[in-house]
């Protein structure tokens, strides 16, 4: 049976985390959050730089800890599938969907291909922009600071977007997550997932 590479794409406050984890507790799948993998380091790497070690959104960090913090979720991730089992992937991925090679040389670094294992995405958005804002304040973390503090700025990364690594339609979920995550909503992505029959 192949294993499932399943990215959970989307801006902060979507709940891209909630249900990757609801649907992972369903199906025993690995989860790799790459906000919890990276933490620690970038903790680390901002207050050696003297920089704000909750930052995860200035230019600094980017410099700093953005890549480090794909390259060990992906490595995380990846392992996994070379082994055989389900990998769910949590992080925005901008950059990275933008890229149509990115995924291929992904993949290859562990030895899989799209035909030894499936790829799926599921883009988890709200209707309401505003909507995103209270999520994010409601959360109340010190991560989330930045943000709420330039909302204009950072409102622009939540704008709806493509995958460019060539994966099919069937492959690709637009998955509404404005309401509460019902029992009706984790089936539908469980059928997403996992209705392929394999």
């Amino acid at each position: 049976m192949k294993p499932r590479l399943v990215f959970f794409l989307g801006g902060a406050g979507a709940g891209k985390t909630t249900a990757a984890k609801a649907l992972a507790a369903r199906r025993r799948a690995a989860v790799f959050d790459m906000d919890t993998l990276l933490r620690p380091a970038a903790e680390a790497l901002m207050t050696l730089a003297g920089l704000d070690p909750s930052d995860r959104d200035s230019d600094a960090y980017k410099q700093l800890c953005r890549d480090l913090g794909y390259r060990i979720t992906m490595d995380a991730a990846l392992e996994n599938i070379a082994v055989g089992t389900d990998a769910f992937v949590i992080g925005p991925f901008t950059r990275e969907t933008d890229d149509p090679d990115w995924l291929d040389r992904e993949l290859s670094r562990f030895g899989v291909t799209r035909e030894t294992a499936f790829v799926k995405v599921v883009f988890v958005t709200l209707a309401d922009p505003e909507l995103y804002r209270t999520r994010i304040r409601l959360r109340g973390s010190e991560l989330d600071r930045w943000k709420l503090d330039n909302w204009s700025a950072f409102s622009r990364s939540l704008a709806p977007r493509e995958q460019k690594w060539g994966l099919p339609g069937e492959a690709v979920l637009r998955f509404d997550n404005s309401g509460p995550l019902d029992e009706a909503k984790l089936a539908q992505l469980e059928t997403f997932v996992y209705g392929d029959g394999e």
